[in-house]
């Protein structure tokens, strides 16, 4: 149901809400709405072009609206129109969070709810919605790290509707445990923090200055949640990002200032700590994070096992090291809008039942026509993995380059896009 249109520069978007069954294979129960917004050039609007659906990253972020006429978008609509979809429990969709998951009352309930926001129910949420939208025509997608995930779902449970699939940074591993993730990820994350302290190593004294404090302190976000030394050390997982080093440096250079007591940390560096850690806002990342992995297996808290082995993560060594992806179950008690979801958290965690994401048959079959960008060093999604992955899937073009980090669609969405493009339609 199209529920909205506006105009901005060089756009018209159309925002469409789409009514969805919580379980698929329930049609006629539970309903929730998902939402996505369409963009067409305004110098084309009336051209009815193809679509190409952006699967985001995650997961639980919704897309980001768009502000201008740029990057991969402003490339894409040249031929197509984009569709942003927000993922189930995300952005503009009926969302996961706090005041929601209150509703369902009680924790076998909420964990019942819970199993259906992976890659399985959101390809089949796409599914119903490319035939409302354009009936048994096929469509174009573009994932982009958890929504590249998703891409490969969809090339394995659906690929009838799709023309091409385009993904960048996110081709996973499609059988193991999510240990083997956080073993390969793990060395990734300790390589940055090197490569962080080697560019700014007057950072090494600053971080344990306030590492030391949040241990002689009890220290509040201005949201609440409690900054431990081990909430600080989460603030690594930007690392994988070509401006994660500086956003973090920055941050460190207004950390103190001289109040009644004495150097203190400063609300200006508390309010940019929070402003860098999303999982209260976007909850669904923290509880579904390592089931992305999961298939008839439980997590049983993976990153968190894998880490305690490893001693340069102690929050006692010098220097002092971040971690980068990685969920923990102690994070349900620092962070206060996690807090509630504590419970459900460990019952997901322990979740063995898990259905199989992938049919890799179908995928060693497929004639869809694929392209997968995919980062040498990238500190999320393990290089190995995924050009084994790459090597299952029929059809499949790949494109390796260290030129970028995982955020590479987003700092040159526009090169990355044609390079893609042409390869799924054999111009490279």
């Amino acid at each position: 149901m199209l529920i909205s249109t506006h105009k901005s520069p060089g756009l018209i978007v159309k925002g469409h809400q789409f009514e969805v069954p919580l379980n698929h294979e329930q049609p006629d129960g539970t309903t929730i709405h998902v939402f996505a917004r369409e963009l067409c050039a305004s110098d084309n609007a009336d051209r009815q072009a193809p679509f190409i659906v952006y699967l985001q990253g995650g997961p639980g972020f919704e897309c980001r609206p768009p502000l201008t006429r740029s990057g991969w978008i402003k490339t894409a609509l040249k031929n197509h129109r984009v569709l942003l979809l927000d993922q189930r429990g995300t952005g503009n969709s009926t969302p996961l969070c706090v005041q929601t998951i209150a509703n369902i009352s009680t924790v076998q309930e909420q964990a019942k709810y819970m199993q259906h926001f992976r890659a399985d129910s959101i390809v089949k949420d796409a599914e119903l919605i490319r035939k409302e939208l354009i009936g048994e025509n096929k469509w174009t997608i573009l994932g982009q790290s958890f929504g590249g995930f998703c891409a490969v779902h969809y090339l394995s449970a659906a690929p009838q509707g799709l023309q091409a699939a385009m993904i960048t940074g996110g081709l996973p591993p499609l059988s193991g445990h999510a240990d083997q993730v956080y073993k390969a990820t793990s060395k990734r994350v300790l390589s940055r923090n090197k490569r962080f302290y080697a560019r700014y190593p007057q950072d090494i004294n600053v971080v344990r200055k306030i590492v030391d404090y949040l241990k002689s302190h009890q220290v509040v976000l201005p949201g609440g949640t409690h900054l431990t030394p081990r909430v600080f050390q989460q603030l690594g997982m930007g690392f994988g990002r070509s401006t994660g080093f500086e956003s973090l440096h920055y941050l460190l250079e207004y950390a103190f200032v001289d109040g009644l007591s004495g150097s203190e940390l400063s609300y200006r560096f508390l309010r940019g700590v929070q402003n860098q850690l999303p999982f209260e806002t976007n909850p669904i990342y923290t509880l579904l994070h390592e089931a992305i992995y999961c298939q008839k297996e439980c997590s049983d808290w993976s990153a968190h096992r894998i880490t305690q082995q490893i001693p340069d993560f102690a929050v006692e060594r010098e220097p002092f090291y971040f971690t980068g992806e990685m969920i923990y179950p102690w994070m349900c008690i620092d962070y206060k809008e996690l807090r509630p979801f504590a419970d459900l958290a460990t019952i997901l965690a322990q979740k063995s039942d898990w259905p199989i994401l992938y049919n890799e048959e179908v995928l060693m079959n497929n004639q869809v026509p694929c392209a997968a960008l995919i980062y040498d060093d990238d500190m999320y999604v393990e290089r190995i993995f995924s050009m084994e992955t790459a090597e299952k899937i029929g059809n499949m073009r790949v494109w390796i380059t260290n030129e970028y980090d995982h955020n590479g669609l987003g700092v040159d969405g526009s090169v990355i896009f044609e390079h893609l493009y042409d390869l799924i339609h054999g111009n490279k």
